[in-house]
């Protein structure tokens, strides 16, 4: 499971990272991020209605905070990220969610590298 510190909770830091932030659109899934600030960095979700029912959407958020537990160290220090499950990540494979998580992630740490 995802630290409990790494966890983003606000409303704020939510709505910083999907407006201020870069954002990255793979089939299963969008990935926003925003650095500022020096803190560690902080990891939301957002799994809508349209991804499926309580159970489904639950399912989804708990394999999406154990793949973003393994890439926690690649973010930088004052990282918002905000990954939002689109309908397609209720029906996807683990080895899936996690190869578009990490293509995502690749995009988004090159562009703020250049």
């Amino acid at each position: 499971m995802l630290a409990r510190q790494s966890r983003m909770r606000r409303g704020e830091d939510f709505a910083t990272a999907v407006k201020r932030g870069k954002r990255v659109g793979r089939p299963t899934l969008v990935v926003h991020l925003h650095v500022c600030g020096e803190g560690a960095p902080l990891v939301g979700f957002v799994v809508g209605r349209a991804v499926g029912g309580a159970v489904v959407r639950n399912k989804v958020k708990r394999r999406l905070r154990h793949l973003m537990r393994d890439r926690l160290h690649r973010l930088p220090r004052g990282s918002l990220l905000v990954v939002r499950a689109n309908p397609q990540a209720a029906s996807a494979r683990h080895e899936q969610l996690a190869a578009e998580l990490d293509v995502a992630l690749d995009r988004l740490l090159r562009r703020r590298e250049s």
